[in-house]
């Protein structure tokens, strides 16, 4: 495992060095041949992958127990988020470590078609089976899990007799929050995603602890509804600014906060300068931003690596796992400049 000042150095800080996409990262090291990406560019992701001494996980190293067999993934959906692909790496990545394939299947919510695949994998032998949505929630698990030893990845069974990881959500938005009150920040606006999602609910929940913690009233005049989409960021960023002006802004997701920085530069506003923007995800985006955004980091890919541990372990038993959000601190959420 390659290591960089104490922390494993991952295939997105070598994209962010060689200045290209993780998937261009992806493409070069796996050697694909007819992907058009020049001799130049090939060039620049190895030479950063030298320099940051980057190691695939299990590079090098033979599966412990080659062809011992199967473990599957099921998803409801995967194209409308990136998170599902870093979560089915995660995974990939640890079950070939332990010398096992990953086999995907997606479903589109198709209870028919879940019961299908998992026929399929009952009738395979496979070792176990994650379950996993694209949003986190609560799920009634078809009964073809039953069949296999089973985990729930991003979704949990209201009952708990399943074994579970969803992203530690409230204490995410908690964390966030007072970052921004260590920054000196006190009129702290907080622009929601949609009310249905659960994830957006316990972001907010966790932006209120903060500030009560800190014995900061909150405020419903800064609390705005937007939709986890750079449009919802912009309409709720012009709304909060019409009103008495805040110090910070939390959007609940990395989208928004794009959002946000548009409509405060409409306004003549500097983000990070002379208004705070926090975000939440940590999508690839984020680094690009001019400053760069702090936010939080979903921690998709270490759920994935989780769910096969739990899978192959010898401990069966149910357990909720709560998996921590941590803080990724750039420059936005202090302000640099004078108002």
């Amino acid at each position: 495992m390659a290591e960089k000042s104490g922390a494993r150095v991952t295939m997105k800080d070598v994209a962010v060095a060689a200045g290209v996409s993780q998937s261009t990262v992806s493409f070069v090291l796996t050697g694909a041949v007819d992907m058009r990406i020049s001799r130049e560019t090939r060039k620049r992701v190895l030479a950063a992958v030298e320099a940051l001494g980057y190691r695939p996980r299990g590079a090098g190293r033979p599966p412990k127990q080659a062809g011992a067999g199967t473990i599957g993934m099921l998803f409801d959906e995967i194209a409308t988020s990136p998170f599902a692909a870093i979560s089915i790496e995660g995974a990939q990545e640890e079950a070939w470590k332990r010398g096992h394939v990953l086999e995907v299947a997606m479903t589109g919510g198709d209870a028919r078609y879940e019961e299908a695949v998992l026929r399929k994998w009952a009738g395979d032998g496979v070792v176990g089976v994650i379950y996993g949505a694209i949003l986190t929630r609560g799920v009634t698990p078809p009964d073809g899990l039953g069949r296999h030893r089973a985990v729930l990845l991003n979704c949990y069974d209201e009952a708990g007799a399943l074994i579970s990881v969803v992203p530690a959500e409230r204490r995410g938005g908690e964390l966030a929050t007072a970052a921004l009150i260590e920054a000196g920040h006190r009129r702290i606006a907080f622009v929601s995603g949609e009310p249905w999602m659960e994830a957006s609910d316990q972001r907010m929940e966790g932006y209120e602890r903060a500030l009560r913690a800190a014995r900061i009233p909150v405020d419903p005049s800064l609390i705005v509804e937007g939709n986890f989409l750079p449009s919802g960021g912009r309409a709720a960023t012009l709304r909060l600014m019409e009103r008495e002006r805040p110090d910070a802004i939390f959007c609940a997701n990395d989208l928004m906060a794009v959002g946000c920085y548009e409509a405060l530069k409409e306004l003549g506003e500097r983000p990070g300068e002379t208004v705070a923007i926090m975000g939440y995800d940590d999508q690839e985006i984020a680094q690009h931003l001019s400053p760069p955004l702090s936010t939080v980091l979903l921690p998709h890919r270490e759920m994935g690596q989780w769910c096969v541990e739990r899978l192959l372990s010898v401990d069966a038993a149910p357990v909720a796992e709560r998996m921590a959000c941590p803080l990724v601190l750039r420059q936005s959420h202090k302000l640099r400049g004078i108002r």
